[in-house]
């Protein structure tokens, strides 16, 4: 079993789902029963090896890179086929693990119009296999294939599955989305070329800039061009306005990986390659990474309170919570990239449940339009009560996973790394302490206005209005199970991701090369 998983654990892992895709293919499209089975088995036999992989991992050195796999791949530019497993990647790589199956079994009676199970599940799949992938990859052409091949799944999951103005939010999607690509594979191309050509490894990279000594000048305007690939995908204000539209129009499963996981490749990219590789690049790009984040927080929070539909609420709350995220990142310390990593799990979980519940809601009252709802407790209270729930973890209540997500970035904004002015990030970190209350008024305001009171003359005998359901039970219980005991253990996640991270933050406190990560 230990050679299987050296060899092909990882690889298995990412292309079942794959292969499930190309077996799908195969078979006519009216067989939807057979075709949904195939699916949730893919998902779940990657799954099953993610758990073996996560059995196995070694918890004493999560610094390292494990289960790992270098071949060669495209000889002609020294791009190989070089993945592994660290502390890093791992929670990440469970999250999608977890996600993907959930949302298939979601997905059983959830169909949308056209209800084309067969093109709808596999693009799921491909979609699987493209996320597992860039948590996975160590060479950047690996990664910026896996990448990339998560776009064009999403295009037309909300170009033809999407709401009424699902054409403009596609094409808005994919274009905001490429061109970020575009310039972050540009740097990718310039690290290349200025480190002699000789590899696409992450690691060695971080060895040769240090090596190569790279003028600072040419490091700051290729760490740029990271920033606005990862940045778009995050997305960080002023591109995020790219986000709103998709997820209002997306699908329900859509919405919920885009939120889950999706967000995640972008600022998983800046602390998988654009810190540790360019370091000195890093403290200079760090406060304005910094400014953008406190922003998108205030903007977010504000642009939440102006929303009269309960998805772009929901949304505009996304841009406000991966601006904690990018503001941990920002301070370049351990304690503040640590729990950037916990606030991508948690806001995977929290508003991917979110999405989860609005979805039902627009199922069962044909709209999700603020006004118009009232009274969940009344009519469906299991599914009111959920809501409830969801909608505490997301504004940071203690004892719930999203706690963990914002208040140690506040705490780590207090003393960022030495470099960064401890006086503009103490103003960050009141800023975003301020946003905790505005999330604290837009989420109370939600769930006041959706579940709270009597229910309206429009819907007060609806037939169509019920409670949960046998799927909706499966596919939240394990996301909602975890949202507690993450916010009461918040160590099951701090535990794996402190061993690489205190990689990266060293190089930013003893001023140390990259040489060290990943060996």
């Amino acid at each position: 079993m230990q050679s299987f998983l050296d060899s092909w654990g990882i690889t298995s892992m990412v292309f079942v789902p794959l292969l499930g895709a190309f077996i799908m293919m195969l078979i006519p499209e009216k067989e939807e029963e057979l075709h949904k089975t195939i699916a949730f088995l893919a998902t779940i036999v990657s799954a099953a090896i993610g758990i073996l992989l996560l059995r196995n991992f070694d918890y004493d050195h999560t610094e390292l890179f494990q289960f790992g796999v270098d071949r060669s791949w495209i000889d002609v530019i020294n791009a190989r086929y070089t993945v592994g497993l660290d502390g890093m990647s791992l929670p990440l790589v469970a999250l999608t693990l977890l996600v993907t199956p959930l949302v298939i079994i979601y997905s059983w009676n959830h169909i949308p119009e056209p209800g084309n199970a067969k093109a709808f599940l596999m693009l799921i799949l491909v979609l699987h296999t493209g996320m597992l992938g860039t948590f996975v990859a160590r060479d950047l052409v690996l990664f910026f294939v896996f990448f990339e091949v998560v776009l064009l799944p999403m295009y037309f999951m909300i170009g033809v599955w999407g709401g009424e103005q699902r054409l403009y939010a596609s094409i808005k999607f994919f274009l905001y989305t490429l061109f970020g690509s575009a310039l972050m594979l540009v740097s990718f191309l310039a690290l290349y070329k200025l480190t002699g050509a000789e590899t696409f490894d992450i690691v060695r990279l971080s060895e040769l800039v240090a090596e190569k000594g790279i003028p600072l000048s040419t490091q700051v305007l290729v760490f740029g061009g990271m920033f606005m690939g990862f940045g778009i995908k995050v997305p960080m204000f002023p591109f995020h306005t790219w986000l709103p539209d998709a997820h209002t129009q997306a699908p329900t499963q859509g919405s919920v990986i885009l939120a889950a996981v999706l967000l995640k490749l972008g600022t998983y990219g800046f602390i998988r390659i654009a810190l540790p590789i360019l370091p000195a690049a890093a403290v200079e790009w760090a406060p304005w990474i910094g400014l953008l984040a406190v922003i998108g927080i205030i903007y977010g929070a504000l642009g939440c309170l102006a929303q009269t539909d309960m998805k772009r609420l929901i949304a505009f709350s996304s841009v406000a919570h991966m601006g904690y995220v990018m503001l941990g990142i920002a301070t370049l310390t351990d304690f503040g990239i640590n729990a950037a990593i916990f606030g991508m799990v948690a806001h995977g979980l929290i508003t991917g449940m979110l999405f989860f519940v609005a979805g039902s809601v627009k199922e069962r009252y044909h709209t999700l339009e603020i006004a118009r709802l009232g009274g969940l407790l009344v009519q469906a209270p299991k599914l009111g009560w959920i809501l409830g729930i969801t909608t505490m973890a997301s504004l940071g209540l203690p004892g719930l996973a999203g706690f963990w997500g914002e208040f140690p970035v506040i705490l780590a904004s207090y003393d960022p790394a030495p470099g960064l002015s401890d006086t503009l990030f103490r103003v960050y970190m009141v800023i975003a302490a301020i946003g905790t209350v505005l999330a604290a008024g837009y989420l109370l305001w939600l769930l006041q206005r959706t579940a709270f009171g009597t229910p309206s003359e429009e819907f007060k005998n609806d037939p169509n209005i019920h409670d949960t359901v046998f799927t909706e039970w499966v596919a939240w219980v394990p996301m909602l199970i975890l949202i507690v005991v993450l916010g009461f253990v918040p160590s099951l996640i701090f535990d794996v991701t402190d061993g690489p991270v205190q990689l990266i933050s060293d190089m930013f406190v003893n001023g140390v090369d990259g040489s060290a990560l990943g060996e």
